[in-house]
């Protein structure tokens, strides 16, 4: 494993992209994965400290390089890596040392998605929920255009799991007043949020309903009040509290309703009691 890792960072800090360095990048790219599947903590332990490091940051160009050149094949080898990579330098803080160009590249994993396999894609979701615990990194995934490639992939209708991990990424991202406006500007966003309550999991559930939530105190102008109510979320925010659901998430959503009621209660689709109605 030493002498693979050794290997992807030789090519890396030599910039070497010539055509057999690459057909061995891929092979050994793939040896290092049956290599993690079959012996995880002494991948771990080969991983520490700098080296970590040097392998995200080599794994990263290997993602540049590659998706400049639509070698599909490289990026979905070296993106699966990069998750498990990531995952290892979890609870250090290399996290914090990750850049813009980073995050960058992996939000263009997303944009590229048509091109990708379902696993690269769910690696870059995994990669962005990982690195997103610190605010200054959090910043920097909005800035690379995050939220609007998650809309935009949530709009394709994708799996289950793949909606859980978009709706976690979106609450985290909109926590931060970047976060807020980059979801505002995309014409489908509160109107898609809204569509999926009720209709996917409850952790879907719960991560749309912390989106509405800091919409609705931080960033509700008049225009994102009216569409809540005219694309459907606040009669959402209405059916949750008769739903069979956690009593959180009713009280979440009264919190909601309560906030703009005196623009939501004058519309002919909602009734008043729902704005006070407790759960019996």
């Amino acid at each position: 494993a030493k002498a693979m890792i050794k290997l992807i960072n030789k090519s890396f800090k030599e910039g070497n992209t010539n055509l057999n360095n690459t057909t061995c990048i891929e092979k050994v790219l793939r040896i290092v994965h049956v290599l993690w599947s079959n012996d995880q903590s002494s991948m771990k332990s080969t991983l520490v400290g700098e080296n970590n490091l040097d392998f995200i940051n080599s794994l990263t160009w290997i993602l540049k390089v590659h998706l400049d050149d639509n070698n599909i094949k490289m990026v979905n080898e070296a993106m699966p890596l990069l998750k498990l990579t990531i995952e290892v330098a979890a609870d250090s803080t290399l996290l914090g040392s990750l850049g813009l160009e980073f995050f960058k590249e992996i939000v263009r994993v997303l944009r590229k998605r048509a091109l990708l396999s379902q696993q690269a894609i769910k690696s870059a979701l995994c990669v962005l929920t990982e690195t997103s615990t610190s605010g200054r990194n959090r910043t920097r995934i909005v800035e690379a255009g995050a939220v609007t490639e998650l809309i935009e992939l949530e709009l394709e209708k994708p799996e289950k799991n793949m909606t859980e991990l978009i709706f976690n990424l979106l609450a985290l991202l909109c926590s931060c007043a970047d976060g807020r406006e980059q979801f505002l500007r995309h014409a489908a966003a509160i109107a898609v949020v809204s569509k999926r309550v009720l209709r996917v999991s409850a952790a879907t559930d719960d991560r749309a309903i912390h989106v509405f939530s800091v919409i609705a105190k931080f960033s509700a102008s008049n225009e994102v009040v009216l569409e809540m109510l005219r694309v459907g979320a606040v009669s959402k925010l209405c059916m949750l509290m008769q739903a069979d659901c956690a009593s959180y998430l009713k009280e979440k959503a009264r919190d909601i309703l309560r906030l703009h009621s005196k623009v939501w209660n004058n519309s002919p689709c909602i009734q008043l009691y729902l704005f006070t109605r407790h759960q019996r």
